[in-house]
């Protein structure tokens, strides 16, 4: 069953509707081609062997269909070493379910009900919960006996998933996708409506040992939610937000605890992350007696997740989480890329530019037992007159560079005429900073580093580097407004252009992958590309210029 093609071949045969799609394993490019067109656009580019969404390819353009199946093909051999493709119809807002089935050497196999993972981005799922709020039992024991059907035409044993894609508009019409034969990430879900432990169960099944367990004895109790901690950037360019992998050391840590919460995580302070594998750090799981509830806890414990040094999509989540259509559970498959704007951290606030100033500040200022020369320390005192503003510049990555004065406990942000009343109050906790600006107050995490100052809230975190004005001056006059970098740490797969080529706006120029997720770097406008400074196979880091496009001398009027 781990490979796609054979599966549906076999859970066919034993009468399990499946999506339409191609058949046969090893087809060509143009096999490929002749049966994407054959049963209609848009479809669905697949590996045969893989998983977790990488490879997989949606594409509604026919015209695209080489240049996506050769981009599938690349990922699909670098994520499984098998660049086996098949192609499958696309179902517009579909719902991703899948059951949990558990089978023993002796003939026994039960499901232990659905798993809700509609919640995507690039066909990789970021919320998991269970049951389903679509489901109505009848649908539910329809969708756990095909899946049981599933399971017994290939002889299985052990924990296994069955996946589905639901039309949203009638869940009754469901179909067979693929079977992962092992456990899945969001197993915890399961484990903590149904109180089975699925770990202990594959350990016992594969030692031989009969189920205990019968299908009349699996009851569906409350409800979980499950989020994915994973380290990534957003970034949103238009509409359109790129999710692009993360790297560090993770210099602090808070992990949640409480009613109803689990985490299961891999990380650890001084933990270093990197960009060879897969971006998912940890997982965050909510339990409540119902939906509501066990949606609430989680979106409170993702406030109290602090992860610094590392970006991660913990306040992204949060967000979504609080998202009506999804405290409605009216989800499909394309929620998240749709809505993935509005869910991105906008502007910087105030408070965090504040808090990096007067932290900045007071580590210009001696302790108190310190004698050090007055001439040394940013009072701003001067004869006759008020005290002269310290100045503090601040770039936060993805952001414009920004300006803050500080003169005693007032502070001018930017060109704001108005000073905010602002001072540091004592923490409440290690590593954190309070902040009271008038009248307000704000906790934050803090790391401070020789990089710039790290601070978290409520699941976001910000880095503020400081910021020369005169050599960022002297360094954007200088600039090609061609110029374009590595959008993240990794390695260069594919060089479509070459110095001297003339090329359009958006045209693809190179690949570079990390995390075994691939990003296209794209010409900003029609030229001539002047400069390329790397190869296939070249490691870059993060804003690491790659190569320079020209822009086209406009043409003369006549």
């Amino acid at each position: 069953m781990g490979d796609k093609i054979r599966a549906k071949e076999t859970v066919r045969a034993a009468g399990v509707p499946v999506v339409p799609g191609s058949s046969g394993s090893g087809l060509t490019d143009g096999e490929l081609t002749a049966a994407a067109l054959e049963i209609g656009m848009p479809v669905l580019l697949k590996p045969s062997a893989g998983g977790g969404g990488k490879g997989m390819r949606l594409v509604r353009d026919a015209a695209r269909l080489g240049e996506e199946i050769a981009a599938a093909r690349r990922e699909a051999r670098g994520s499984f070493g098998d660049d086996t493709l098949l192609v499958e119809r696309w179902i517009d807002r579909p719902r991703h379910i899948e059951i949990q089935v558990l089978a023993d050497g002796h003939g026994h196999v039960i499901h232990l009900g659905e798993r809700e993972c509609s919640l995507q981005r690039r066909h990789q799922k970021i919320i998991e919960e269970a049951p389903s709020p679509l489901l109505d039992e009848a649908t539910r024991a329809a969708m756990g006996e095909a899946a049981v059907q599933a399971a017994r035409s290939c002889g299985y044993a052990g924990a296994g998933t069955v996946e589905f894609i639901v039309p949203g508009g009638d869940p009754s019409s469901y179909y067979f996708m693929e079977m992962n034969t092992r456990l899945q990430v969001e197993h915890p879900v399961t484990e903590l409506i149904t109180g089975l432990d699925l770990v202990e169960w594959q350990v016992r099944v594969a030692a031989g040992e009969r189920l205990t367990v019968a299908q009349e004895d699996v009851t569906l109790t409350g409800h979980a939610v499950e989020a994915r901690i994973c380290a990534e950037t957003a970034r949103v360019s238009g509409e359109r937000v790129d999710f692009l992998p993360s790297a560090g050391h993770v210099r602090v840590l808070r992990e949640p605890a409480g009613e109803g919460i689990r985490v299961d995580s891999g990380l650890a302070e001084g933990v270093e992350v990197g960009t060879s594998y897969d971006p998912m750090l940890a997982k965050v799981i909510a339990y409540g007696p119902d939906r509501a509830t066990a949606l609430r806890r989680l979106r409170a414990a993702l406030a109290e997740t602090v992860v610094l040094g590392v970006d991660t999509n913990a306040g992204f989540l949060r967000r979504l989480l609080a998202h009506p259509a999804v405290v409605s559970g009216d989800l499909d498959t394309g929620l998240v890329d749709r809505e993935a704007a509005t869910l991105v951290a906008g502007a910087v606030p105030d408070e965090v530019y504040v808090a990096g100033a007067l932290l900045r500040q007071a580590e210009l200022f001696p302790g108190p037992s310190t004698w050090v020369d007055p001439f040394s320390v940013p009072t701003g005192w001067r004869l006759g007159g008020e005290p002269a503003w310290t100045a503090h510049h601040f770039r936060v990555p993805g952001h414009a560079p920004v300006t803050v004065r500080v003169r005693g406990t007032e502070v001018l942000l930017d060109d704001a005429t108005i000073p905010l009343s602002a001072k540091l109050l004592p923490s409440r906790g290690p590593g954190g900073v309070t902040l009271e600006t008038d009248g307000l107050t704000h906790t934050f995490t803090v790391a401070p580093g020789p990089e710039g100052v790290r601070l978290g809230r409520d699941g976001d975190a910000w880095h503020l580097t400081a910021h020369d004005p005169v050599e960022a001056t002297g360094g954007a006059a200088a600039a090609h407004a061609g110029t374009l970098t590595a959008p993240m740490p990794g390695t260069v797969t594919v060089v479509k252009a070459a110095v001297g080529d003339e090329v359009a706006a958006g045209q693809s120029l190179l690949v570079v992958e990390a995390m075994k997720m691939e990003h296209v770097i794209a010409a900003p406008h029609a030229g001539t590309v002047t400069e390329l400074d790397v190869t296939a196979g070249s490691t870059v880091a993060m804003d690491q210029v790659l190569a320079v496009v020209t822009p086209a001398e406009p043409l003369e009027e006549s």
